[in-house]
């Protein structure tokens, strides 16, 4: 229960996705969102890389939501590229794909994904995996303070 004046924690979220449509969708799952203040979107792997590279620690996203079939730079070179890198390595991963191939479930564990999530089609179903997501990640978890990653 929120205390009376007190506002909750606003994350910052990157979702890495090269479909236009998907795009939309979330954003308008998470234009509901009461937590969730920044969603930036990146619409390659080597743009996710480059922006999370750029930014300060304060800038850095609490989530990174990761598509895996992107152009360029796979959503899975993304996560073993973060994982190497002393700044992004405590980055929230949640890997948010159609795919639900074992051995890209697997792998992308392996790399180190903090969660695996197969992409709903539907807008209803998105703002349910929006409304999970958000309850878990935002409302659970809590995050290595802004500064010490």
């Amino acid at each position: 229960m929120e205390q009376e004046g007190k506002r909750p924690h606003l994350i910052q979220m990157l979702l890495v996705e090269d479909n236009p449509g998907d795009v939309g969708l979330i954003r308008e799952a998470f234009y509901g969102c009461k937590l969730c203040n920044d969603l930036q979107v990146a619409k390659d792997g080597q743009e996710a890389l480059d922006m999370l590279r750029a930014a300060s620690d304060s800038e850095l996203p609490d989530i990174v939501l990761l598509d895996l079939n992107l152009p360029r730079v796979t959503g899975q070179e993304v996560l073993a590229e973060m994982r190497k890198d002393d700044r992004l390595k405590r980055i929230c991963t949640v890997v948010l794909t159609s795919s639900q191939a074992e051995r890209d479930i697997v792998k992308s564990y392996e790399l180190g994904a903090n969660a695996y999530v197969c992409k709903p089609i539907r807008l209803e179903e998105i703002r349910d995996m929006v409304s999970r997501l958000e309850g878990f990640w935002v409302g659970i978890v809590k995050f290595s303070p802004r500064g010490y990653r």
